[in-house]
């Protein structure tokens, strides 16, 4: 009972460090486009976070990708001590990445923590090979769609506003940068608080099949403060801020416009809801990171500085197999002193 206490609590602790990791990718062109002043522009992205929790309950009706997550273990191989490895391991690679200012993946640290934990403990028939290999496509896939609408929409938008007056044209889209960075915070709580939700639910699962208390069934038996808790944790970690992200998504991919920021962000949100409903869990990062450099290169492909994009890449790629690695040696430490 005290372990499944201690993994809900650093859950809720990764969702946190989640929020103000991730808070770059709603507010960086907001800020970088001085719409909104950095204090601002994180209270705003928190507040849509948060809202994000009413959509999902009230108008969506589930938490799809939370029963994704939770499935990434195959049911009878999860155990608390692997879900405690899988999420301390997120949290340490997120941190890293956080001091570092690289916008690395908050999901794929979990998943892949999650998996690495769970491998070394029963091997790689413990892991839904199938989940894990569609959520490591959408590595390269969601960039890739955030690049091809954000790269339309803004040839789209150009042609529109061809013989508007540039200075009313700005004017204009600073104003439509608010309704777009909502849009795109509301994806972000959507996608990102329903992982640490699915990781609860694997860990209270797990507490039911050895007889503890505060056990489920399934999923579906999750009990709405868990969803509320979730949610409420990655605004308050939004609200705190990730301002060497921020620095990295707003000015180092490529130099943004009010114009290029809203198409940024509406082709980021875009992609995020298609994927909630997918059921799949993407990172954030690499949506609106995509949609940045199909933003840049509308101008000229010169215009995205490459070499940033080049090292972003590494990172994503390397996120889930050196997540996992980290989690398979803290679950050797944590089953040592856990006997």
């Amino acid at each position: 009972m005290e372990l499944l206490i201690v993994i809900i609590v650093l859950a809720l602790l990764f969702d946190f460090i989640n929020g103000f990791h991730d808070a770059a990718n709603s507010i960086a062109t907001i800020v970088s486009t001085k719409v909104l002043t950095p204090f601002q522009a994180v209270l705003w992205a928190a507040f849509f976070n948060f809202v994000a929790f009413f959509i999902a309950k009230y108008i969506i009706g589930g938490f799809g990708i939370a029963n994704t997550v939770s499935k990434t273990v195959v049911e009878e191989f999860i155990t608390l001590p692997i879900i405690l490895s899988g999420v301390i391991a997120a949290i340490a690679w997120n941190l890293i990445t956080w001091w570092k200012g690289i916008p690395s993946s908050s999901s794929h640290t979990l998943i892949g923590g999650f998996a690495g934990a769970a491998i070394m403990a029963s091997g790689f028939g413990a892991i839904q090979l199938n989940i894990i290999l569609k959520i490591a496509a959408f590595i390269f896939l969601a960039p890739f769609i955030g690049m091809v609408v954000a790269f339309g929409f803004t040839i789209l938008v150009l042609h529109i506003c061809r013989r508007v007056q540039p200075h009313k044209a700005e004017v204009w889209f600073k104003k439509l940068q608010l309704v777009s960075s909502a849009m795109f915070s509301i994806g972000h709580g959507l996608n990102d608080s329903q992982k640490v939700m699915g990781i609860i639910a694997a860990a209270m699962i797990a507490a039911h099949s050895m007889g503890l208390g505060m056990g489920i069934n399934s999923i579906a038996d999750l009990p709405d403060w868990v969803a509320f808790a979730c949610f409420t944790a990655i605004s308050l970690g939004t609200m705190s801020g990730g301002w060497k992200i921020v620095k990295t998504m707003g000015t180092k991919i490529t130099k943004v416009t009010p114009l290029e920021g809203v198409v940024a962000e509406t082709a980021g949100a875009f992609t995020l809801y298609l994927t909630e409903i997918l059921k799949i869990p993407v990172s954030t990062t690499h949506t609106i990171t995509g949609a940045i450099i199909g933003v840049g290169a509308t101008k000229r492909l010169s215009a995205v500085r490459w070499g940033v994009t080049k090292s972003l890449l590494v990172a994503w790629i390397l996120t889930i197999p050196v997540s996992a690695l980290l989690a398979a040696g803290i679950y050797m430490v944590v089953t040592f002193f856990l006997g």
